[in-house]
């Protein structure tokens, strides 16, 4: 660790090592940091990503439809249905699936991201947590932009596009859904930048081998080089997403353009 240097030798030599993906030994597990966490990273990776896209996108488009229809019965009914689950803790909903699912129907594997490698083996250990995930990202995104749409088509431009005589389909999909999409990509920017930690209680209650329970891990067993390389990781992500929203607020909405 270079520590009969001064500090500023220290740190310099710290950075050196981060730009050759060096980022220290665990005396835990030991190994190479970086070897754990790009190991660990693409499992994480394939759990989520997937997730998360598909949440931002069924919750869109069904919490635009609700928001703009938001007296019908069956979007009233829709709406308390999704409200359930985004207030109920994400564990405690993932041990009664894993529970009835996995260890009384035997439908689904009990734990781990697979058993024998296979691509089909794969996707039946990861449907059940992925189903999980997706559930949480869609009902929290449906409720946002459903109260997003609700506060979007009292706007002016919305009764002038009425005005104009445009459908209501028209009205939604060609003027409202883009501004109302705004808080969406503000947290889907945060999520992918949180995407190796957020998977944390969905992996530890599948047994899974990923991010999230890496960290946990470490914390437990106090492995310092590795709490550090994935707190690392984790910084990149979230700014480097938080770069995309905002280059997606000006293809979106006209209002952020540069001048």
């Amino acid at each position: 660790m270079e520590l009969d240097r001064s500090w500023p030798e220290q740190y310099l030599e710290y950075w050196m090592d981060i730009l050759r993906l060096d980022l220290g030994y665990s005396f835990h597990l030991h190994r190479s940091v970086s070897d754990i966490i790009f190991e660990r990273m693409k499992w994480t990776l394939l759990l989520a990503v997937p997730a998360l896209i598909l949440g931002a996108v069924l919750g869109a488009l069904s919490g635009a439809r609700a928001g703009w229809k938001s007296g019908s019965c069956i979007h009233k009914m829709e709406t308390a249905f999704f409200l359930a689950i985004y207030c109920t803790p994400p564990y405690f909903l993932s041990l009664i699936v894993l529970y009835l699912l996995s260890f009384k129907a035997g439908l689904f594997p009990l734990k781990g991201f697979y058993s024998t490698g296979s691509a089909v083996d794969i996707a039946h250990h990861l449907f059940l947590p992925m189903t999980m995930m997706t559930l949480f990202s869609l009902s929290r995104n449906y409720m946002i932009m459903r109260g997003s749409v609700l506060q979007e088509k009292g706007s002016l431009y919305a009764a002038f596009a009425r005005a104009k005589g445009l459908y209501d389909e028209e009205i939604l999909f060609r003027h409202v859904f883009k501004n109302a999409l705004l808080p969406i990509i503000t947290l889907l920017a945060l999520d992918f930048g949180f995407i190796l930690s957020g998977a944390l209680f969905i992996e530890i209650v599948f047994s899974m081998n990923g991010m999230g329970s890496l960290i946990y891990d470490a914390l437990l067993s106090r492995d310092y080089p590795i709490l550090q390389g994935s707190f690392l990781i984790i910084t990149i992500m979230v700014i480097s997403a938080n770069m995309l929203a905002d280059l997606l607020y000006s293809c979106l909405d006209p209002r952020v353009r540069w001048q």
